[in-house]
């Protein structure tokens, strides 16, 4: 599962599992790359049913051994964390003043304090977990053991992924599905605010209110093998060539011959969409990259106005909403923080409707917007975006052809389209002298990427 979470970039890695002999908690952690945790675990293995690992990209604190992941309450409380603590400062001075002694500078090892300390008050794992989450302040996932609950283990999510996986007499917990597909492709998408308590036979789930809900169990029809690299020699080069594919498969979901599908973009489109007259496009990296390019589209071709932001900018002002304005949000994950904060103030500034183009059907974003436009790229492991970039454009180019006026050349757009991915076959197949051109490129220190009109948006994600 580690391994498969290594595209994302980190420093150290760590497990804890409560021992199947001794019910006490062992811990092995590495600053270094997941091989080197896999040999120290062949020195010195771990026998537990119930455990909790973790990668460490540093925020609070060096990347050094003492601050690696899981971090430990008391030889108790193990915690793994992704995310931030906003106040972990001022909660760190709260408990040292009542004696707690800290061997880390993280953020997450306050949580494992504080877990401990509202234990310490006769509360149960529950109520601790509560009252805990009630003292935080950012955007955080918690995996959580307590070797005194040795069939227990506990998830948080406040503002990022976390799934769990349902297998056969075992349930495990994961930032992304991609880490578990080995093991399962069932999963339970927590949502905001929500708590769960897992064993390995059944999941509690508790909502941001503390009451009991039920989260239904969702298929995710994903490769196993989507997490390797296959024949290629890493994984951006393998989701350069997958682009074809992607293609052929998002313009499948979207359209029938050369026509959109009815009820495309599902059953209150037409509703929505038939008002519209002002686009308001969010996002955030690639993606803002790709509402650049709609921008022009929507307005050259459509004559539809259109306002691009970056999400993280758009949630700290007071925005102007004209009447009939759609507000689009892209998200390649679903996820991204800054967008679904400004999609959430969107909804109180009366937008006539909102739309994720998203490429996770699971997603918050598809969750929370009045419509979705998938793309099918698939998970994109690589670090900078290829075939997701390409997919939302595509997606962006369905949407605008959509909200335009009719015309006769609507039909022999979308016909167009349907050239594209062997179109894209053909480009990749210039690798020769796409290899010998990088050559020519590869020793320069320096790059200037230059573009005009819609071309602009494309040299910035150059």
């Amino acid at each position: 599962g580690l391994k498969r979470l290594e595209y994302r970039g980190y420093d150290s890695a760590g497990v804890a599992v409560i021992a199947q002999q001794s019910h006490k908690l062992e811990r092995l952690r590495i600053a270094g790359k997941v091989s080197e945790l896999e040999v120290l675990y062949k020195n010195q293995p771990l026998n537990g049913q119930i455990g909790i690992a973790h990668t460490r990209w540093a925020t609070h604190g060096k990347p050094v051994l003492r601050n690696a992941h899981p971090l430990y309450s008391h030889q108790q409380i193990a915690v793994v964390h992704n995310g931030i603590i906003e106040n972990f400062a001022q909660l760190r001075a709260d408990l040292q003043a009542k004696g707690f002694e800290f061997q880390s500078e993280t953020d997450t090892e306050v949580v494992a304090h504080l877990l401990y300390y509202q234990l310490q008050q006769n509360t149960d794992m529950l109520t601790a977990i509560r009252q805990t989450k009630a003292l935080l302040k950012g955007a955080y996932v918690l995996g959580i053991i307590n070797e005194k609950l040795p069939d227990r283990l506990f998830a948080v999510r406040m503002s990022g992924p976390l799934v769990i996986g349902v297998g056969i007499g075992e349930h495990f917990i994961a930032s992304d599905p991609l880490a578990l597909l080995p093991v399962t492709q069932r999963f339970i998408y927590l949502e905001e605010g929500d708590v769960a308590a897992i064993s390995r036979d059944y999941v509690e789930i508790y909502d941001a209110q503390n009451q009991k809900v039920q989260r239904s169990v969702q298929q995710v029809d994903i490769n196993s093998e989507t997490g390797t690299k296959g024949r290629y020699r890493h994984f951006m080069l393998k989701e350069i060539h997958e682009q074809p594919e992607t293609l052929a498969q998002t313009l499948k979901e979207h359209l029938i011959e050369d026509n959109l599908a009815p009820e495309w973009l599902g059953p209150r489109a037409n509703e929505i969409l038939a008002k519209i007259k002002r686009v308001h496009i969010v996002a955030c990296g690639t993606s803002y990259h790709a509402g650049l390019v709609a921008k022009h589209w929507l307005e050259e071709n459509m004559r539809i106005g259109c306002t691009v932001e970056v999400a993280s900018e758009y949630r700290y002002r007071h925005p102007v909403v004209e009447a009939n304005t759609l507000f689009v949000a892209i998200s390649q994950s679903g996820e991204t923080a800054d967008t679904l904060a400004a999609l959430r103030q969107a909804k109180q500034l009366g937008y006539a409707g909102s739309i994720a183009i998203c490429n996770v059907a699971q997603s918050s974003l598809v969750r929370e917007t009045d419509l979705a436009l998938l793309t099918r790229a698939g998970p994109e492991i690589g670090v900078a975006a290829t075939k997701t970039f390409t997919a939302q454009l595509l997606a962006l180019l369905l949407l605008s052809l959509h909200l335009g006026p009719p015309h006769t050349h609507k039909k022999d757009s979308l016909a167009s389209l349907n050239k594209l991915p062997q179109l894209v076959r053909q480009t990749l197949a210039l690798e020769d002298q796409i290899q010998t051109l990088a050559r020519m490129l590869a020793d320069k220190q320096q790059a200037l990427f230059l573009g005009r009109g819609i071309m602009f948006p494309i040299a910035l994600e150059g």
